[in-house]
């Protein structure tokens, strides 16, 4: 009986989360976001002011509330964003830079990034308020490739394909590399590359091409495992087929 009791027990914890993250898997807000609102007094739970962030709550069965408005679980949205170069993937920019969020619709829930670019960057960014889906797909366990095209100031050889391959250490100590390089385009003093990764290092490509004295003119990424970029237009997003998001559902390894 007291195992039976116990498995009881940790299903109850199961169930419940805290606000913040509560607010934020409904799709109202980012969750610093609603740590705020949270610290504000603005959210009541049941009818009580909740101030601490962390206090556990039952989704779908506990009266949540953002100043008098109650909360539910927004519908499931999984989009793609053709992200152009200057655009910086953050909900806020203390610089008034313009950001990802200015691309999309305005009637949409909250949608959080599954992972980055960088201001610089371009190309292929997901965005979705399903938290353990786009989780899957970010975390390092998963090994979700990301294919990039880039192109550098260099005429590349088999030599720095290889370095690129091989790895170098970075500032931080951090192994530097690409899962597979080829050159895809060739001028007469630069050329594209087309690049996989298999991991998820800050700017990784960047600064592996600043380790080995190679500059990067542009980074554009075009796939994320299955899925790729296609025609869509820069600055354009457009919502995933159920077959596409059906095909990261139970992501193992999608790295090529």
């Amino acid at each position: 009986m007291g195992d039976f009791n116990r498995i009881l027990t940790l299903k109850k914890d199961e169930a419940r989360t805290g606000v913040a993250r509560a607010l934020s898997k409904c799709g109202y807000c980012s969750r610093s976001r609603a740590r705020e609102l949270v610290s504000s007094g603005s959210v009541r739970v049941n009818g009580r002011v909740i101030r601490d962030p962390e206090q556990r709550v039952r989704v779908g069965r506990d009266a949540i509330e953002v100043d008098g408005k109650k909360i539910q679980a927004a519908t499931k949205i999984y989009l793609m964003v053709n992200k152009p170069r200057g655009i910086v993937t953050t909900a806020e920019d203390e610089r008034g830079r313009a950001t990802v969020y200015s691309l999309l619709p305005d009637d949409l829930p909250w949608v959080a990034p599954v992972g980055r670019l960088d201001k610089a960057s371009e190309g292929l960014l997901l965005m979705t308020n399903d938290s353990q889906w786009g989780a899957r797909i970010a975390s390092p366990d998963t090994h979700v490739s990301k294919t990039y095209h880039v192109q550098i100031a260099k005429v590349a050889g088999p030599e720095l394909l290889q370095r690129m391959m091989s790895g170098v250490r970075g500032k931080g100590g951090d192994l530097l590399r690409v899962k597979q390089a080829s050159v895809i385009r060739l001028g007469t003093k630069n050329c594209w590359l087309e690049i996989l990764l298999d991991e998820g290092k800050n700017r990784q490509i960047r600064r592996l091409m600043d380790e080995l004295g190679v500059e990067v003119l542009r980074l554009i990424r075009i796939a994320i495992g299955p899925l790729e970029l296609g025609n869509l237009a820069k600055g354009k997003t457009r919502e995933l087929t159920a077959r596409e998001v059906a095909a990261f559902a139970h992501t193992q390894n999608l790295s090529s």
